[in-house]
């Protein structure tokens, strides 16, 4: 495996070892948490199908983490008019506790993942990932 797939399987796994303490504390599953905070960062996606397309998690695990997080009241679902197949997934009031602690501890991860680094290192590697989103950019769109 080369250097930067082992470093993406790295970060990935120094993520979830962060993060469990908050979820076994709020007696959440990991793959729950995950998608309570990808709808909370990111709320241009709002459906469990952006969450298996963007988050890659396997469709079982999304619903049933979803039904999990509607049955405790951290989300509910809300129809789409005129497409009754769509459902969007909406954070609850209840929620924002909990999200409000994620945030904290994803903020605390990536300045532990920079400690040891500069101004100057952050914003060339800041750099090198817009140039890089804008290549994934170009490729995806060729493939399409």
């Amino acid at each position: 495996m080369n250097a930067s797939m082992e470093f993406a399987r790295k970060l990935a796994r120094a993520y979830a070892a962060v993060c469990k303490p908050l979820c076994r504390e709020l007696k959440l599953p990991q793959t729950a948490f995950d998608i309570l905070m990808f709808l909370a960062n990111n709320p241009s996606y709002q459906t469990a199908g952006d969450i298996v397309e963007i988050r890659r998690i396997k469709a079982n695990l999304v619903s049933v983490n979803v039904d999990k997080l509607v049955r405790e009241g951290y989300l509910r679902r809300e129809a789409v008019e005129g497409d009754r197949r769509k459902t969007l997934l909406v954070c609850t009031e209840q929620a924002q506790p909990v999200i409000v602690r994620g945030r904290a501890v994803q903020s605390a991860f990536f300045e532990r993942l920079f400690a040891h680094t500069d101004d100057e290192m952050r914003a060339s590697f800041f750099k090198t990932l817009a140039i890089m989103d804008a290549d994934l950019d170009a490729m995806l769109e060729k493939e399409s």
